[in-house]
């Protein structure tokens, strides 16, 4: 069982971690989410669905996604500087299974929320 659990001791080369370092925070999943119900967005057009995140944590997180290829942007070139944002093929093959936590979360969280009143008593 040792063996096993040795994979998860080594930080640097830990898949999961480099992955969830990068989607685990507050905003990443939701983008992807947006993204994936869309063709193309434009950041302004972003920022307008998801109101309650900051211009500036809006362009950290398209910047990391767009890092780890989950993203793509393409800038045009004309006055004033058009920019979109699209989900690649590689995003939407993480889409299918932040679809199914979605779905499962949304399955559980009166359960969740129970459970933490319950907890917190």
């Amino acid at each position: 069982m040792e063996n096993n659990l040795e994979k998860f001791s080594i930080t640097e080369n830990c898949p999961v971690r480099g992955v969830l370092d990068h989607l685990g925070d507050k905003w990443s999943i939701l983008v992807m989410m947006v993204l994936g119900e869309v063709e193309k967005m434009r950041f302004n057009e972003l920022n307008k669905t998801i109101p309650d995140i900051s211009q500036k944590m809006l362009t950290v997180t398209l910047r990391s996604l767009e890092a780890d290829g989950l993203i793509k942007r393409t800038i045009f070139p004309q006055v004033p500087p058009k920019v979109e944002y699209e989900i690649t093929e590689r995003g939407k093959s993480l889409l299918f299974h932040i679809n199914n936590l979605t779905n499962w979360a949304i399955k559980n969280m009166a359960d969740i929320k129970e459970s933490r009143k319950l907890f917190n008593a």
